[in-house]
């Protein structure tokens, strides 16, 4: 039975770590677009020299990748030592202020509509079994002995990055000269509006909203950069 329930633990644990990995990695594409596109337009207004432009855009794009993975490195490496210290703390009560931690079990399981006297069976049992794990269940939502990884994180911002930058450069720099800023606004419309989609579908949002919202950004930038390079 122990054995059965460890399994499912480390099931759910694994999907929480793949969903954090997937909003990362669609953050990172959405930044890779969106970074790599302005530098194209700023340099491709500024200038017809093909190699500058490819130049500036693969610069662009691995700068993007790497600011993307070491920024998710940091957040994702708080939000563990912010976790850690969180359960130290909440061990730390256990010992010195048991009644109190089982009285928040109790007062969760009441609120959900569970009988003070009931509550306070459960509480015993569960604090019986997984004190610790019981407690930063109830109050904070974490699960004993799991933390995000903050290199796969960032290594998904440092993929998705790149992989999102590459759509407007292969679209400036192999479209030929005369389809070459069609070719770059029509390919950052239709990936924009990929990870408008599917960042909707990660957290549960109206699709249609987040993909129009992400048009919409993509086409000021667009326009911004494309002004700017006119201006040098």
């Amino acid at each position: 039975m122990k054995t059965m329930h460890q399994s499912k633990t480390k099931e759910k644990q694994t999907m929480a770590e793949r969903a954090n990995t997937l909003r990362a990695g669609v953050l990172g594409a959405n930044d890779g677009i969106l970074t790599v596109v302005g530098v194209l337009f700023s340099v491709a207004a500024a200038t017809t020299n093909q190699f500058t432009i490819f130049i500036a855009g693969l610069s662009d794009l691995l700068a993007c990748a790497f600011s993307m993975a070491s920024g998710e490195y940091a957040s994702v490496s708080s939000q563990k030592d912010t976790e850690k210290a969180v359960v130290a703390a909440e061990s730390r009560l256990l010992e010195t202020d048991l009644a109190g931690e089982k009285q928040a079990v109790t007062d969760y399981y009441v609120a959900r509509g569970v009988t003070a006297e009931t509550a306070g069976k459960i509480a015993d049992q569960l604090l019986h079994e997984d004190a610790l794990g019981t407690v930063i269940r109830v109050k904070y939502g974490l699960k004993k002995d799991h933390y995000m990884n903050p290199w796969y994180a960032a290594f998904a911002s440092l993929v998705s990055a790149a992989s999102g930058g590459i759509f407007p450069l292969f679209a400036m720099t192999v479209a030929p000269v005369a389809w070459q800023w069609p070719a770059t606004i029509l390919a950052v419309i239709l990936s924009v509006s990929l990870t408008g989609y599917l960042s909707a579908k990660l957290g549960n949002g109206l699709v249609k909203n987040a993909m129009i919202r992400n048009v919409i950004v993509g086409i000021i930038t667009m326009i911004i950069h494309y002004g700017i390079g006119q201006l040098m």
